[in-house]
């Protein structure tokens, strides 16, 4: 089930939180949002899922307008809010048969088992929720979210305050999901986003500044310098190096392994190699450092930094 984002704005008073933002995903695809603090992420998460109109602009799940179907649509979302508000003082099993019944699902007792089990809550299940660890309470969240089958999950923070053990597992759980339904999760960890998420939207003051596949999201942006790792067979002089056309730096890690920088969006390796040649040494090995995804969010939000 396709989610579609078509010139969605939220103004906030004075404040614009969303700027003509567009997109799409696809079902079986798993989709990061990234951005600072404030940047839209939540707002536009509330206005997918129909808690929160839109001041301009439209969103379609499966050709639908959110705004004209509101009822119906929700019964095929699943919504994970950050502060994922549930009853504290209802049992883990009452209250996902509570749910369950709302969505009315039918066969209420079996479905609420299934989905006990499926989120690993079985030896919790006869527990209060307010006495429940933060991620078997995140658990119960992602239990709810799920116990009407949606086809579309909507994920808000949802590993936020747990430690990497539990990290893990709800990761296993969204990425299992995420076969066969369409999911939008927001988060700041970056090795999250880079373990599960087959595409990254960057947000940065209400509009949209990266909307790549996770592996490329690096791609194209314009870069003050490139960084090389190279290998020779032979010791060689920083000066020698620093001769090499548009190379800015040289730093030897250890032996005969360098580290070279250009001054500017340089690609160096057929420069090195000519070096290598002119000085009759040998290139054993050389490879260009990508940016990682942190330098990059950081490139490209550094105005709010």
């Amino acid at each position: 089930m396709s989610v579609v984002v078509d010139n969605v704005t939220k103004i906030f008073g004075k404040q614009k939180a969303l700027d003509n933002i567009s997109f799409k995903i696809n079902t079986g695809e798993i989709l990061g949002i990234l951005g600072p603090n404030g940047a839209g992420k939540t707002t536009i998460m509330r206005i997918i899922t129909g808690f929160l109109p839109p001041s301009s602009g439209k969103v379609y799940i499966n050709g639908k307008p959110v705004g004209d179907n509101k009822k119906e649509i929700k019964k095929h979302i699943g919504y994970l809010p950050e502060n994922n508000p549930l009853y504290p003082d209802m049992y883990v099993k009452e209250y996902l048969q509570f749910v369950a019944a709302l969505y009315k699902t039918g066969e209420k007792r079996r479905i609420t088992d299934d989905i006990i089990e499926l989120t690993g809550l079985t030896a919790e299940r006869h527990k209060k929720i307010g006495n429940l660890s933060k991620g078997y309470r995140q658990r119960v969240g992602l239990a709810q979210v799920l116990i009407h089958d949606p086809e579309v999950l909507i994920l808000d923070e949802p590993t936020s305050g747990l430690d990497p053990n539990q990290i893990i597992e709800i990761r296993n759980l969204i990425s299992d999901a995420g076969k066969e339904k369409t999911v939008m999760l927001s988060t700041h960890i970056m090795r999250e986003v880079e373990a599960i998420c087959h595409r990254i939207i960057i947000i940065n003051n209400g509009k949209i500044v990266a909307d790549r596949k996770a592996d490329s999201i690096s791609a194209g942006l314009v870069a003050d310098r490139q960084a090389f790792t190279v290998e020779f067979s032979e010791h060689v002089e920083e000066s020698s190096l620093l001769k090499i056309p548009n190379a800015k730096k040289a730093v030897m890690i250890k032996d005969n392994l360098w580290i070279i920088e250009s001054s500017g969006n340089y690609d160096l390796r057929e420069a090195i190699f000519n070096f290598a040649v002119e000085n009759n040494i040998a290139v054993l090995s050389l490879q260009k450092q990508e940016k990682s995804l942190e330098e990059t969010f950081q490139e490209l939000t550094k105005d709010d930094t």
